[in-house]
C-alpha cells in the first residue's frame, strides 16, 4: 500500500478544489491501493471532515499561518504586525510556525509517506525535502510580480520562492506558454527551471447529468445577463459584493440584468428582483412572468451554473486563477475582473492583455466595460476561441500520471 500526504493551504477556497480534482485523478491513475492523508485547518478541515466521513482518522487539523482578513481580503498591516504580535486571536507569527512545524513533522514521522503532495504549504516542502521523500508543489503563483503599494513585500517573495523550490517538481495549474494566464504571478528563477511542469488548469471534468431544468434556469433563458461571482474566504466574498452593489447603484445599471452568485451554501439568499422593485421568490418570479433585473443565488448546483456560463453575456471575477480558467478557457466568455490584490491583478491584466476581459478598479470603469465588451465581441469571441482551442483543462490527471511515474520511480 503507497502512503500519500495532501497538504492543502485554507486560504481561499481554490486550493482545496484543486486537491479534491487531483484526488480523484489519482485513484484513477495509480493501480495500487492507496493509503491518502490530508492536513489543512479552518473551512478547508471542515470540508474534508464532511466529504471523507469515514476516514476522520487520516484528516489532520494543522494550523498552518495563514494572512489575518481585512476588509477587503487579507489585511497587510495586520498581517505584518501580527509576525511579532497577537493579532485577533492569533499568535505571533513566529510562535504559529514553529508550532505548525512541529505538528507537521510528527505527522511526516508517525506516517512515513512514500509522496507528498503540497497546494499551498511551503513547510511541508521543507519537511519532505529534508527526509528525501518526493514532493510535488501545485501552484498558479511564485514570485508574483507586486505594485508600487507592495514592493517592500519582494524580500519575503523571494523567501517563498525558496521554500517552493524545495519540492522534487513544481506543477503549474495553467497551460503552457504563451497560453499561461498566471504568467505574471510565476517569475522563475533559473534554479527552479528544471523542475517545473506546465500540468493545465485543475477543471471539473465531471460529466454532468442533464436532468430536467431547475426552475432557475427555466427562469434565465432567453435572457441576456450577466453573471457576477462572490468567491473566496469570507473578507474577499464580501470586499467584492460590496463592489458590486455600488456598481449596481449605478443609473446605467437599471436595465442591466445580472445574476449574483454569492458562493454560499444558504437558500435564504436566493431572490429575485424585478424591475418594478419588488422581491420575489424564483419560483413566484418564474409562475409569474416577472420582468427581473436582478436574481441573487447562494449557491449554484453544477448544472446550474454550467448552464449560466454558457447563457451569460460576460462574467465579472474578482480574479481567482480557477474562476477564469474555468470562464475563459472552458466557456469562452469575456470576463470583467475587479482585482481584491495583486494576484488578481496580475491575472485580469494578462487577459485585458490578450483581449480576454478588461481590468477595472473604480466604479464607472465597471459600465465602460460593459459597453466595450458588448460593442466589440465579435472581437472578444475571436480571441477567446483562440485561447480555449489552446487551454489544456486536464492539470489534475497530468498531475496524477506525474505522481504515478514518481512512486514507480521510488520502488
Amino acid at each position: 500500500m503507497l502512503k500519500i500526504g495532501e497538504f492543502i493551504y485554507p486560504w481561499g477556497s481554490g486550493h482545496y478544489s484543486r486537491m479534491m480534482r487531483l484526488n480523484d485523478a489519482l485513484t484513477n491513475q495509480i493501480n495500487d491501493k492507496l493509503d491518502i492523508h490530508f492536513s489543512s485547518k479552518d473551512h478547508v478541515f471542515e470540508k474534508l471532515l464532511k466529504k471523507f466521513p469515514k476516514e476522520e482518522e487520516k484528516i489532520h487539523e494543522i494550523l498552518m499561518p495563514t494572512p489575518i482578513d481585512g476588509k477587503f481580503g487579507p489585511s497587510v498591516s495586520k498581517s505584518l504586525m501580527n509576525i511579532l504580535l497577537p493579532i485577533e486571536s492569533n499568535p505571533p507569527l513566529i510562535r504559529q510556525i514553529i508550532n505548525y512545524l512541529r505538528e507537521e513533522r510528527k505527522l511526516y514521522n508517525k506516517e512515513k509517506f512514500d509522496l507528498v503532495i503540497n497546494d499551498g504549504d511551503m513547510g511541508s516542502n521543507i519537511l519532505a525535502n529534508n527526509r528525501n521523500i518526493p514532493s510535488l508543489f501545485v501552484t498558479n503563483q511564485f514570485r508574483p510580480k507586486l505594485y508600487n503599494s507592495r514592493s517592500y513585500l519582494y524580500p519575503s517573495l523571494i523567501f517563498i520562492a525558496k521554500q517552493i523550490n524545495k519540492a522534487s517538481k513544481i506543477l503549474v495549474a495553467d497551460s503552457p506558454p504563451p497560453y499561461t494566464m498566471c504568467e505574471y504571478n510565476l517569475n522563475f528563477i533559473k534554479e527552479s527551471e528544471g523542475k517545473v511542469v506546465y500540468v493545465g488548469h485543475f477543471t471539473n471534468n465531471n460529466l454532468i447529468t442533464n436532468k430536467d431544468e431547475t426552475v432557475l434556469e427555466k427562469l434565465v433563458k432567453n435572457n441576456e445577463f450577466g453573471y457576477w461571482m462572490r468567491t473566496g474566504n469570507k473578507s474577499t466574498n464580501d470586499g467584492t459584493g460590496q463592489r458590486y452593489e455600488e456598481v449596481f447603484h449605478q443609473n446605467e445599471m437599471n436595465n442591466e440584468k445580472r445574476i449574483i452568485s454569492h458562493a454560499r451554501n444558504e437558500s435564504g439568499i436566493d431572490s429575485v428582483t424585478g424591475k418594478d422593485g419588488k422581491k420575489y421568490s424564483i419560483l413566484d418570479a418564474f409562475e409569474k412572468k416577472i420582468d427581473w433585473i436582478q436574481i441573487d443565488i447562494g449557491f449554484l448546483s453544477e448544472q446550474e451554473k454550467n448552464s449560466i456560463l454558457d447563457l451569460c453575456k460576460y462574467a465579472v471575477v474578482n480574479g481567482s486563477h480557477t474562476v477564469m480558467g474555468e470562464i475563459m478557457g472552458g466557456k469562452s466568455k469575456p470576463i470583467i475582473g475587479i482585482p481584491i490584490y495583486d494576484e488578481h491583478t496580475n491575472n485580469i491584466k494578462w487577459a485585458e492583455e490578450k483581449k480576454l476581459g478588461i481590468l477595472v478598479t473604480k466604479t464607472k470603469q465597471v459600465i465602460h466595460a460593459i459597453s466595450n465588451i458588448k460593442e466589440n465581441y465579435d472581437e472578444f469571441e475571436d480571441n477567446l476561441k483562440d485561447f480555449s482551442k489552446n487551454f489544456v483543462p486536464i492539470g489534475a490527471e497530468n498531475s496524477a500520471k506525474i505522481a504515478a511515474e514518481m512512486l514507480e520511480e521510488k520502488r
